[in-house]
């Protein structure tokens, strides 16, 4: 029987074609998205579903899913799909990570030129029979500094779009290198530093804890008076009332805003505000790449039904059915040691090196380099998965090796992380035993044996009386309980580590106490998804 394919969103013919050309019977409902109550009502008649970002993909619709097997999102974001309730229920989310990267671009670069010239206000003023020449005097973008905030893939598009417009490029991203910065002929600075010398500002960073907000009222006052700002990345990384005290104040002379807090935006502070030009989210909006991420989601979706080969999938390593049940716990290792290595990490990677040691170097090590670049970068790039994380990494310019060797240990197998930055280099070793689970064997190069949980704190020290205790007392009175704990040390007196087992997220004030004893060098919070690493 053929497999079948639900198309709840507007995708285009052509991709509808793709699907009946390769044998899946497919019902082309663009309008179904919106109504909820019929998608829970049919969404058990289907093996796939494709959508863009109208569909709401809700736990609830999920639990009905009784056939679903994969959700195809045309387009990167996939805020609208509950990928936990979907990975807990086995159906793969696939996205389209690179179609409309251009597209998105080009759109802050129209913004940054609408902003210095007014244009949309110099329009509506002549089309409603003024001629008010001398109202809109812009600005030149030639000569200008464009700071770019994420240089990732649209980040890095923007920034040579912008060295090719004659502006100075400055840049701020965790992960971009001196190197890589080199090959677009930009500067790299830290955030205040771009603050302080950008004449336009464009953000193009995905939203974290640690963006969320990243233009606030403090940051503007470290800006250029007259300062431009261009946002086509998400609403929340601007806190939109302090941009619009700073725009009636003429600390920031315009702003280019395509995403809000709120979306739809039926309202919002910045509306009405002089040098403000709103769009509705257009980034991705140009019929070419609309065309390129329902023909790329069409094609994957197909492939994965008919041959169950995954791409761009999620929550899902890009594996054969075959390689699967051996391959998945490695891959979780994998991940596991490449999230610990980014969380407890600060500085700009240069290079990752991997070593697959027994029986692992005989397995798909691409796929296990992929994971264990996904959870590196993971700390401060949500959306990335196995597929995009290469290319990502690459982009930054760092570096990726990877070897693979016989037994030359007391384990059967296991795989070591090594990343190195321009202060220091950190490794990180771990083995999956015959349970499936992920653990540690090796931090620092002191050897222990950690089986990694949900949540942890990691900490570093010197080898002396009392630490435990110490952690114990402080957490204790925190009212935040210790439910295991792993030691290790190089040798007495020497350098030692520990690996707590928390119930929850660690407050930041809680860690800030920890640190603040002398006898602690660092305490890092750690969060690993391990939800089913089981074979």
């Amino acid at each position: 029987m053929a497999p079948r394919v639900l198309v709840s969103d507007a995708l285009s013919e052509t991709a509808v074609q793709i699907f009946k050309d390769r044998g899946i019977e497919v019902d082309f409902q663009p309008q179904l998205g919106k109504d909820k109550d019929k998608l829970l009502e049919i969404i058990g008649n289907y093996d796939g579903l494709a959508i863009r970002s109208a569909t709401k993909v809700t736990e609830k619709i999920i639990d009905a899913a009784t056939n679903l097997k994969v959700v195809g999102r045309a387009g990167i974001g996939v805020d609208n799909v509950d990928i936990p309730a979907a990975s807990r229920k086995g159906i793969i989310v696939m996205n389209t990570p690179f179609g409309n990267s251009i597209t998105t671009a080009e759109h802050a670069i129209g913004l940054m030129f609408a902003v210095a010239r007014e244009l949309p206000a110099a329009d509506a003023s002549t089309q409603a029979g003024k001629w008010e020449k001398n109202r809109f005097m812009g600005v030149e973008i030639t000569g200008k500094t464009l700071g770019v905030v994420g240089c990732g893939n649209i980040g890095s598009i923007v920034a040579s779009r912008g060295v090719g417009l004659k502006m100075r490029v400055v840049a701020f991203d965790p992960f971009l290198s001196t190197e890589r910065a080199a090959q677009l002929g930009i500067e790299k600075v830290e955030l205040d530093e771009l603050f302080k010398r950008a004449d336009f500002i464009t953000l193009h960073t995905p939203m974290t804890d640690k963006t969320r907000g990243i233009i606030n009222a403090a940051a503007i006052a470290k800006m250029k008076d007259g300062v431009r700002i261009i946002n086509c990345a998400r609403g929340g990384l601007i806190v939109e009332a302090d941009l619009a005290e700073a725009l009636k104040s003429g600390k920031v002379a315009g702003a280019g805003v395509d995403v809000f807090e709120t979306e739809p935006a039926k309202e919002s502070v910045l509306f009405g505000l002089p040098g403000v030009v709103c769009t509705p989210h257009l980034g991705a909006s140009t019929s070419e790449a609309q065309e390129n991420v329902a023909l790329q989601v069409a094609e994957q979706m197909s492939d994965y039904l008919l041959r169950g080969a995954v791409s761009n999938a999620i929550n899902m390593p890009s594996i054969t059915a075959e390689e699967a049940p051996i391959l998945t716990p490695f891959v979780k290792l994998a991940e596991c040691l490449g999230a610990f290595v980014g969380q407890v990490t600060e500085e700009p990677i240069k290079s990752v090196e991997i070593v697959y040691d027994g029986t692992v170097a005989t397995m798909n090590t691409k796929a296990l380099t992929s994971a264990a670049l996904a959870g590196l970068m993971k700390s401060q790039t949500p959306d990335v998965n196995m597929v995009s994380a290469p290319v990502m990494a690459k982009e930054r310019g760092i570096q990726v090796t990877e070897s693979r060797r016989d037994q030359s240990g007391v384990f059967e197998t296991y795989i070591k992380l090594t990343i190195t930055t321009e202060k220091q280099t950190r490794d990180v070793a771990g083995t999956v035993f015959s349970d499936g689970k992920p653990r540690f064997i090796q931090i620092k190069g002191i050897n222990l044996d950690a089986e990694i949980g949900r949540y942890m704190v990691y900490t570093t020290n010197n080898d002396a009386p009392g630490i435990i205790g110490l952690l114990g007392t402080t957490f204790g009175q925190a009212n935040v309980n210790i439910a295991n704990f792993q030691l290790g040390r190089n040798r007495p007196g020497g350098d030692a580590i520990a690996l707590l087992y928390v119930d929850s997220p660690v407050p930041e004030e809680v860690l800030d106490a920890v640190r603040a004893h002398k006898a602690i060098a660092s305490a890092k919070p750690l969060t690993f998804d391990v939800a089913e690493v089981t074979a």
